[in-house]
């Protein structure tokens, strides 16, 4: 890349906002720190248009670095194609000598994983919210594998890339291993992911496609719903023969949700059914098998199990047993 600002997105001229954000967090100081991945850390910067935005330096030992390069260009890249309102907006980068960094708009409410994972923070999330977070997760996913052309696979659907605004909206982040798939051509890639949210054939097969998407998309709502990455829940569940799954079949779902906040009403307990079914069906181990997003977002807005028995009398079992996204 070049020793200058290679480009920039911003409304305004690229050299002014490059110097107006090392200003604003006055050279990336860490108490304007607000998170840290793998290939940048995310700052929050207060800009003299009274705009606050989040920043993502990316790491200068990556700089020289083809795949570095290659997913700074790929986020780019996504994020300037693709207009949804659940996708987290670009609002620029710049490629500098010194400091390479992605501008987007600030999400007061910060991760779903960091929101779950504080216990007073979560009783924050009733089950209203949640059904919407995941709704806005499907309808992103069903735009980008749909809609979009070249489809979008996103590659790391996770809890920790899933932002939330101050009404609890949810918004899609870090397109960084996001792949355009060729339509022409199978698409044959290297691993990427968060683990725990992979599909399970991606340990023996490389070829990307939608329903790896799908798969962690399951998993996330799960989380949703439970409160914690439903880790156990789902490997007795694939495993239908053994003891431990004959005993999931049994619990009763009121059971599997986040006990630290109150039971879901009758109302609103038809459609955390349909969460949970919806996620069993995604997390299919055959991927022919597990639904399209457009299904799911579909069946997400317009259906909702009735309840034929009070919340507590229903069991896992029987939502598995509810083939396909009909009620």
């Amino acid at each position: 890349m070049d020793k200058e600002i290679s480009f920039s997105v911003l409304k305004f001229d690229g050299k002014s906002m490059y110097e107006e954000i090392i200003r604003a967090t006055k050279e990336f100081d860490s108490k304007y720190c607000i998170g840290n991945g793998g290939h940048g850390s995310v700052f929050i910067a207060n800009l003299s248009s009274a705009n606050i935005v989040a920043v993502k330096k990316l790491h200068s030992l990556c700089n020289d670095d083809k795949n570095f390069q290659k997913e700074f260009l790929n986020e780019v890249r996504a994020l300037t194609e693709i207009r949804h309102r659940n996708i987290v907006k670009l609002l620029g980068f710049c490629s500098h000598h010194q400091y390479s960094f992605l501008v987007y708009e600030y999400l007061e409410k910060g991760s779903l994983a960091t929101k779950l994972s504080n216990e007073e923070e979560a009783k924050e999330l009733g089950w209203s919210k949640r059904v919407n977070i995941v709704k806005g997760v499907a309808h992103t996913l069903s735009y980008m594998h749909h809609d979009c052309l070249p489809p979008i696979v996103h590659r790391d659907i996770s809890s920790k890339n899933i932002l939330l605004n101050s009404k609890y909206e949810a918004s899609v982040s870090d397109f960084g291993t996001a792949k355009f798939l060729n339509l022409d051509s199978s698409n044959w890639t290297t691993h990427a992911g968060t683990y725990g949210y992979m599909a399970p054939e991606l340990a023996y097969k490389m070829e990307v496609n939608e329903k790896c998407d799908i798969y962690s998309f399951g998993v996330v709502t799960l989380e949703i719903v439970m409160g914690r990455h439903p880790g156990d829940l789902f490997s007795s569940l694939s495993s239908s023969s053994s003891s431990a799954a004959l005993q999931t079949h049994q619990i009763p779902v009121v059971d599997v949700l986040d006990q630290r906040i109150s039971p879901p009403t009758h109302e609103v307990g038809g459609e955390v059914l349909s969460l949970v079914k919806v996620a069993f069906a995604c997390l299919n181990s055959s991927p022919h098998a597990r639904p399209t997003m457009k299904q799911v977002s579909q069946h997400l807005s317009t259906q909702r199990l009735q309840l034929s028995n009070p919340l507590p009398l229903i069991t896992c079992g029987e939502l598995l047993a509810l083939n396909g996204l009909t009620t």
